[in-house]
């Protein structure tokens, strides 16, 4: 099966610091990959560069086998949406609006029935309704996370890239939400989802894959259990941790320990 999404030998600098080096990675179809790393590793750097938003140094990314760079924003926002760690809370509009916004790339003359109905149907799954038509600013940190997350969805793209997109939700919520991604990205449909997080335990549940940024370089890359393995937590994150696997399923648990690791 070809890959929906290649990046080859990517890389980008902020003026003499060189933040990403040399990324090679592919995602296929139905596929969730987690990208895990310290502060500052380069996470969200990646997916700037993997949307655009970022200007690459050097390298080429390839959405469905064409180059990115040849695409205008239209046709990359058609197969790629974005949610970013920090929502920004200033306007005042129902969320309703907030959500129907992901289908501008669709829109052409006026927003039809069916941009609508996605809509609705979205609101519906994230569990919005009591919100549809309340003021986006008027709702908490969490709130606002979903409403953002949904937007997204509404978008009908190919790709999901998200940056931290549980950070500001309680522990039922980043379940929920995760679980929702999982669904999306299991059925018939081509659709993918790249996942910035910080939670390892997240990551090992959810993802299909996990990649490990460590000083600007893909560290590891593979499956859960072939990534988080003491060895590689304690290199990358500098702690010692106990790993548990799940009797249920493929995921595992991560323990971290008192302390860090010896030097």
């Amino acid at each position: 099966m070809k890959n929906i999404l290649n990046a080859n030998e990517i890389s980008f600098s902020w003026g003499d610091n060189e933040v990403l080096k040399d990324i090679n990675f592919g995602i296929r179809s139905n596929e969730i990959l987690a990208i895990l790393g310290v502060n500052g590793a380069g996470k969200s750097t990646l997916l700037k560069c993997l949307n655009g938003i970022l200007k690459l140094g050097s390298g080429k990314i390839e959405i469905l086998e064409k180059d990115t760079s040849e695409m205008n924003l239209i046709e990359i926002s058609k197969l790629m949406s974005y949610v970013p760690q920090s929502v920004r809370s200033s306007f005042s509009v129902d969320v309703f609006d907030v959500v129907l916004l992901g289908r501008r790339p669709h829109i052409n003359w006026r927003i039809s029935e069916e941009d609508r109905q996605i809509v609705s149907k979205t609101i519906r799954l994230f569990d919005l309704e009591d919100f549809a038509f309340r003021k986006f600013d008027k709702l908490s940190g969490g709130e606002r996370q979903r409403v953002v997350i949904a937007k997204a969805v509404a978008q009908d793209p190919q790709i999901f890239l998200f940056d931290e997109p549980t950070s500001d939700l309680d522990l039922k919520n980043q379940i929920e939400v995760m679980q929702i991604m999982k669904d999306i990205t299991s059925v018939s449909g081509r659709k993918s989802a790249i996942i910035a997080i910080h939670d390892i335990n997240i990551a090992a549940r959810f993802a299909d894959r996990i990649m490990l940024l460590h000083n600007g370089k893909i560290f590891a890359l593979g499956t859960p259990s072939e990534v988080l393995t003491k060895s590689n937590i304690a290199e990358v994150f500098g702690v010692t941790c106990d790993v548990i696997p799940s009797t249920n399923d493929h995921s595992m648990r991560i323990i971290v320990k008192d302390g860090i690791k010896s030097k």
